[in-house]
């Protein structure tokens, strides 16, 4: 197992990460042994060419095979940040990928616009002349390679800016989970006195610089055009003039412009970014304007975040962390409704493609919980608004509010007209326990009285149907239809005993007697029920079966002290002995597991033994697995290998054991 992140090998490695569509990662080792990639996997290419004394040298991209590469040191991902290190005829180059997405400023937080910064210096003690170029396939404006293309340049105040666009533009045409983007517009922006741009063929670009160090003259204007087999580009080139044990600097900054992000109940709305009329000429330009203290910012809050990571877990759980960071974030689109109130709405990548499924932001808000609860009220604002409307008139909560990025009611199961295929008592649990933690972690009341009504009307369908649920699906849904699921009545249990808490704080003194004694009685009958020896069943009628009891950490979070503190440490003694080499399967029926889950039984652990029993299997995983894609959270705990799920916010999850840890 590596012994650092350094070290670390990663399943995909992320590099402009923003929301679902903007989305481009490596799914190799090197950043030169393949294209690089929409997480989807198609093709979003990134190049990179270094010109050192006349030979050019790859530094990312694999489109031009004769191109040699320079020999790629070390490849390190940080919360906010990537870092290539490499080496090779006389220089060393340190190429960054940044996409500051800090969580205590939702304007920077919202922009989506990332920067790629290089750092070239002489390693020989002779003087070399470099020059970097760096290409952005217009592939990141369509959906389909086929789509034609538009392209042009403008000036901003110390800015050479290139753009292209799908020539349609069907704004919010379609919904759906394998779809890129194709409306709104990409843009490649320079600082206006150190680089030129270019906008064409790779072809042409690649060769001219080969022969001068420079991009063509004149820009391609033979458009509109397919995006054909990488064939269209925005270019940069930078002359870095003779490099020698002094580093010369650069960056460039690689934006996309939506306008129009997401459709709720009939309505479009503007990314949050764009809420006070803000435009792409302001975006840019702030962008640049204040780029040196926003690179300082993302530095100093990886450095805060993975340390504080090692600390609660070690290295290899802070390299978990660091790689789930954007991947939860930009699984979002951070937007603003008609009076600016931020909504953040999620998609179920690679699962169904829902948006603002509830059973996906319960998992991801451990995050959100540690490090900028806004936006988990902004996750669950949409979601209580559409069930408070007479569209949604069952008596349990809703699992999602449709397609992305379509979020113009439940498409789920039996969507808004029948109850066939719902999770009632997993939404409705997950939505109590998720205003539960809100409150708790805000103090706001307001909010919580503000949706009472509707958070009694749960509780009361839990206080019916909670402690023996009938056969339903629960989030793990992939496993099918449960009755009597040990795991789910633990949820509904720790919700009721959250509305009794959140009950006490408003001075609702009935409903928090009423419900905190229903809660114990319930705790009890549940010990009884689904005990099996020296472990709980997977459902209280199947003797000799069992299963992650993960909902159990919310006894803890929200300090509800429903249930013994022996029954966790039993529970996670008697894992030890169902664990497999690479971590702990889902239940008794199947070897596969959920990597959010796993960590949630983590912080359930009193000792670091305990702990590193569930962690270090998982980052055993990480190192091995020969599924190249961003994070799944499903995978085979005998093979690594995915069995579906990728570059989901569920791993916003893995925070827990820290959220935890702060809490106590």
């Amino acid at each position: 197992m590596p012994a650092s992140p350094e070290a670390q090998r990663y399943p995909a490695v992320p590099l402009l990460t923003h929301d679902p569509y903007f989305s481009v990662w490596s799914f190799t080792d090197r950043l030169t042994d393949d294209d690089t990639r929409h997480w989807t996997g198609a093709r979003h290419g990134l190049i990179v060419v270094l010109r050192i004394d006349g030979q050019l040298y790859r530094l990312a991209g694999a489109g031009d095979t004769e191109i040699p590469t320079l020999q790629q040191c070390t490849a390190q991902v940080q919360p906010t940040t990537t870092r290539y290190c490499f080496t090779g005829a006389g220089v060393a180059v340190e190429l960054a990928f940044v996409s500051p997405l800090l969580p205590d400023d939702l304007d920077l937080l919202a922009r989506p616009v990332s920067y790629v910064t290089w750092e070239v210096s002489a390693t020989d003690g002779r003087a070399h002349q470099c020059a970097l170029c760096l290409g952005v396939s217009m592939e990141l404006a369509v959906d389909q390679p086929a789509q034609a293309v538009r392209w042009g340049r403008h000036r901003l105040e110390g800015l050479q800016v290139l753009s292209c666009w799908h020539e349609a533009q069907p704004v919010l045409g379609r919904a759906g989970d394998n779809l890129r983007i194709d409306w709104g517009t990409l843009y490649l922006a320079v600082p206006d006195s150190e680089s030129q741009t270019w906008a064409g063929a790779r072809a042409l670009a690649l060769e001219a610089f080969a022969a001068t160090g420079c991009m063509p003259a004149f820009d391609d204007l033979a458009m509109p055009q397919p995006v054909l087999h990488g064939w269209g580009h925005l270019w940069t080139a930078s002359d870095l003039g003779a490099v020698t044990v002094v580093a010369q600097h650069g960056r460039v900054l690689v934006a996309y412009d939506d306008c129009y992000a997401i459709e709720y109940l009939e309505r479009k709305l503007r990314p949050y970014w764009r809420r006070n009329g803000w435009g792409a000429t302001e975006l840019l330009m702030t962008a640049q304007r204040e780029a040196d203290d926003i690179l300082t910012r993302a530095c100093a809050f990886d450095a805060r975040m993975m340390e504080e990571a090692a600390r609660v877990g070690g290295t290899g759980y802070a390299a978990l962390c660091a790689l789930a960071y954007r991947q939860c974030l930009a699984a979002h689109k951070l937007c603003a409704d008609v009076d600016g109130t931020p909504l953040f709405f999620s998609k179920e990548n690679f699962s169904n493609g829902c948006i603002a499924t509830v059973d996906v932001t319960f998992p991801s808000a451990p995050l959100f919980l540690l490090e900028q609860p806004e936006l988990l009220r902004a996750m669950l604002t949409p979601m209580l608004d559409y069930a408070r409307t007479s569209r949604w008139r069952f008596p349990f909560a809703p699992h999602d509010l449709g397609t992305y990025p379509l979020a113009n009611g439940q498409v789920y199961g039996g969507g808004e007209s029948s109850p066939r295929d719902q999770m009632p008592v997993e939404e409705c649990g997950n939505l109590l326990l998720l205003m539960a933690g809100l409150a708790r972690a805000t103090g706001d009341l307001g909010y919580v009285r503000r949706y009472w009504s509707l958070l009694s009307q749960w509780a009361e369908y839990l206080r019916g149907n909670g402690l023996d649920p009938a056969e339903q699906l629960c989030t793990d849904d992939f496993a099918g239809h449960l009755g009597h699921n040990a795991n789910l009545a633990l949820k509904a249990i720790l919700a009721l005993g959250g509305y009794a808490q959140m009950a006490e704080s408003l001075s609702e003194a009935d409903d928090a007697r009423t419900y905190r004694l229903l809660a114990e009685s319930w705790a009890s009958e549940w010990l009884r029920m689904a005990d099996d020896g020296d472990h709980t069943r997977l459902a209280f009628d199947c003797p000799g079966t069992w299963s992650q009891k993960y909902n159990l950490v919310w006894d803890r979070l929200l300090a509800l002290h429903l249930f013994p503190a022996t029954l966790a440490q039993r529970e996670l003694v008697y894992y030890q002995s169902q664990s497999q080499r690479y971590g702990l399967p889902l239940d008794s029926r199947q070897t596969y597991t959920k990597l959010d889950w796993i960590l949630w039984l983590a912080a359930l652990a009193e000792t670091e033994e305990a702990f590193a029993v569930l962690v270090d299997p998982v980052v055993r995983w990480l190192h091995d697995t020969p599924s190249r894609v961003p994070l799944t959270d499903w995978y085979d705990t005998i093979t690594g290998v995915q069995v579906g799920f990728q570059a989901r916010s569920v791993v916003g999850g893995l925070f827990l054991p820290v959220l935890l840890r702060r809490a106590r």
